[in-house]
């Protein structure tokens, strides 16, 4: 594991310890987990994305424009 350093306001800081201490952990572990979820992240954006590339030119519609309403309807 790889360490970094970062900077933020002391006002800052304490702020966040207080929320990591009310959720029984530290700060260090919650930044860990937010890294997590900016990967995750960024991992189903690129599956979507892949998704879109490979479908796109397969689907059609005949060419019809479809209205918001009919869109939206489930």
């Amino acid at each position: 594991m790889r360490n970094i350093t970062l900077s933020a306001s002391e006002e800052v800081i304490e702020r966040a310890r207080a929320v990591a201490r009310e959720h029984h952990t530290s700060l260090n572990q919650m930044f860990r987990d937010w890294l997590q979820t900016v990967d995750h992240g960024s991992k189903r954006i690129g599956g979507y994305r892949g998704f879109m590339q490979r479908v796109s030119g397969r689907i059609s519609v005949g060419g019809r424009r479809f209205t918001r309403e009919e869109m939206n309807e489930r």
